[in-house]
């Protein structure tokens, strides 16, 4: 047995090396929703529009189980690209529920980084000597992936519902996607005085207001959209 482990750990040892890159920054993805001069209809507790920024991570998604050698085997979920060079580009798994997880057998030397090839379809785990197992996956998913940021920033207003003539709007800021209480807000609005309606910068129009869902047009946002 003591044999046939020592074996499999030179096999691995002989499929390559590799040294990981940790250059990758995520990009920052400005949002405003919804459009300028639009209609759109909100029930209550939901989100009327919003305006900010969050950080976009580039990402594998694994759906299944991936055994990568006897030594390791990749979990469902998200990992995270940490960098890349001319022939691959080097993941690690997502610090989130559905993050995905490394899992090494017990006398395998320990894992540092998640090779997905430019080239070939793909994965490997290479380890903390950069040596790299390598296993060929069909559906290696590259996709985007929201992330916490210092510099994330949102503002909202939620519809709350009507009473008589009056409307409740509900303000909510989020900083690195935390709530800020300190700076949430409830605000009624008469409508028999007007059916436009403002606070902080963002401007509607009211076309409908019920006790369960505001139709409204979409005049200006918290700031100017270039």
């Amino acid at each position: 047995m003591l044999k046939s482990l020592i074996a499999s750990s030179l096999a691995i040892m002989l499929v390559g090396c590799a040294s990981p890159k940790y250059n990758y920054a995520p990009s920052s993805v400005a949002i405003s929703e919804p459009p300028l001069g639009s209609v759109s209809t909100a029930r209550i507790g939901d989100t009327m529009l919003r305006q900010g920024k969050y950080r976009e991570h580039d990402a594998l998604n694994l759906r299944a189980v991936r055994e990568i050698s006897w030594a390791y085997t990749l979990h469902p979920g998200y990992y995270l690209k940490d960098g890349e060079d001319e022939t691959a580009e080097y993941y690690s798994p997502a610090r989130t529920e559905d993050g995905g997880r490394v899992e090494k057998a017990m006398i395998a030397d320990p894992w540092k980084s998640i090779m997905a090839k430019k080239s070939v379809p793909e994965l490997c785990v290479v380890t903390v000597f950069n040596v790299a197992a390598c296993k060929e996956v069909q559906d290696i998913e590259r996709t985007k992936r929201p992330v916490l940021a210092p510099d994330a920033f949102q503002q909202t207003l939620i519809y709350n519902g009507r009473v008589g003539s009056k409307i409740n709007i509900g303000y909510r800021e989020f900083s690195n996607n935390t709530a800020r209480p300190a700076f949430n807000n409830n605000v009624e609005y008469d409508l028999t005085e007007s059916t436009r309606i403002g606070y902080k910068g963002a401007d509607l129009e009211v076309l409908e207001a019920t006790n369960q869902h505001i139709k409204f047009r979409m005049l200006r946002n918290f700031n100017d959209v270039n």
